[in-house]
């Protein structure tokens, strides 16, 4: 792991510790204690809680809607760019594609269905906190608005249509991809702009820690153990679903559409686990993922090289499970019922946005601003979440970079480059893996 995304992991949770240690001081500061004949605690919640603190928090939010739209249209470009190159369009394509997207669609219907079934939202009301604008809206009239007159309006509203933007960034992707020699200027462009929004992502998070800091200081200081409780309960959820989608679906998807024994897959893919959970990035993960995947699993070179880059560039599962609780997570606690179609527009903006998710440290609760604006949702929620994601993000990279391997399996049996000898050898790649840790 760098020492950079390990102090920014210390730095937070110190952030969040430190915050509601602060709230506490503040709950227990008796009501008469005086000085200078005004009373401490108005004192404190009138300039610090209600002043600093509460500015502090406000910029905090509103730098992640910031960054929310340009970097979903960019990277999305990006990802289609690629995804869409002349060169590689066929059947691997077609197929690693449409089992990417086919686990992240589970991955964001699971999320949703265990959030309605244990509620971790329900009981906290923040109604008086924030006004929602959820509206309910028709299947026919979401797939109605689903292509825009004009993006930059879809872009500049306040509430910005992220449905919209995703198909437009789509279409544009693949346009740029099938123009050729003239195209290539055009997505070296992107590319550029992609890296200097993530950037300018990396710049936010460093700052991540104060606002989480003034977050849940107010928190605590008003003593909503409620709320709190309800966190406990999402993160335990989010766990909870996101070993059960990499230990229960992608082993069924293993065994009934490739025939592969699943266990055996586990045991040999546990160093790549491991290194996912330390570097909490499927991009970072990558190599190691490569060599695990060809010499200890059996995947063939040439589906392997194609269809793993590809996975770690649109296969997000562990995030759309995030979205898929967190949206019914923040609809709860705003005493919200989301319609059908609101469901289904969650489902797929969360499914597509995928593609354009970089596999870097947080750039899923970024796009969690755009799940949540899709169907109206406030965005108050995030902050708190981002407090305790930290943790939760090196376990989701655990499950993306476990679908990129599942599927690129199931793509190299379909290709008829599988090894099976490989597979079936429990000794083959232990040199590797030896040298690895040797040097790790």
């Amino acid at each position: 792991m760098e020492s950079g995304k390990r102090s920014l992991s210390f730095k937070i949770m110190v952030a969040l510790v430190a915050g509601i240690l602060v709230g506490l001081i503040y709950t227990f500061i008796p009501e008469d204690l005086k000085l200078f004949d005004q009373s401490v605690k108005s004192f404190l919640n009138d300039n610090l809680l209600q002043g600093i603190f509460l500015l502090a928090k406000t910029w905090f939010i509103n730098s992640l809607k910031l960054i929310v739209v340009p970097l979903v249209l960019v990277s999305l470009i990006c990802g289609t760019c690629s995804l869409s190159d002349p060169n590689k369009l066929g059947s691997m394509t077609l197929r690693a594609g449409g089992l990417y997207l086919f686990t992240t669609g589970i991955a964001v219907i699971l999320g949703i269905c265990f959030a309605i079934l244990l509620e971790p939202g329900s009981g906290v009301s923040l109604s008086s906190h924030a006004k929602p604008n959820a509206e309910a809206v028709s299947v026919f009239d979401m797939f109605l608005n689903l292509i825009t007159q004009n993006p930059f309006y879809s872009i500049s509203e306040l509430r910005p249509n992220m449905l919209q933007i995703i198909i437009f960034a789509i279409l544009f992707g693949l346009a740029i991809s099938l123009s050729g020699e003239k195209g290539k200027p055009v997505a070296t462009l992107f590319e550029s702009m992609n890296e200097v929004i993530m950037k300018l992502v990396t710049l936010i998070m460093k700052v991540a820690p104060y606002g989480i800091f003034c977050i849940m200081a107010i928190v605590v200081s008003e003593a909503e153990w409620q709320k709190l409780m309800s966190l406990i309960k999402y993160f335990l959820l989010v766990i909870v679903v996101l070993i059960f989608h990499a230990l229960v679906v992608y082993p069924a998807l293993l065994k009934i559409i490739a025939n592969i024994n699943p266990i055996a897959f586990l045991k040999k893919f546990k160093p790549v686990m491991l290194f996912a959970f330390s570097s909490s990035s499927s991009s970072a993960t990558l190599p190691v993922t490569l060599e695990v995947s060809e010499k200890r699993i059996g995947v063939g070179n040439s589906t392997a090289s194609f269809v793993l880059p590809l996975g770690s560039t649109i296969n997000m599962d562990g995030t759309a499970i995030l979205q898929g609780i967190a949206t019914v997570f923040v609809a709860q606690q705003y005493g919200i019922d989301l319609t059908f179609g609101q469901y289904l527009t969650v489902i797929l903006t969360a499914t597509m946005a995928s593609i354009g998710a970089a596999g870097v440290p947080s750039a899923g609760i970024v796009l969690l601003v755009g799940v949540l604006g899709s169907v109206g949702l406030p965005t108050e929620s995030i902050a708190m979440i981002l407090g305790i994601d930290r943790i939760l993000d090196m376990v989701r990279t655990v499950v993306n970079v476990t679908g990129d391997a599942t599927v690129a399996t199931i793509v190299s049996k379909w290709e008829g480059n599988f090894s099976d000898k490989t597979f079936n050898d429990p000794d083959a790649g232990l040199q590797y893996e030896a040298e690895k840790l040797k040097h790790s």
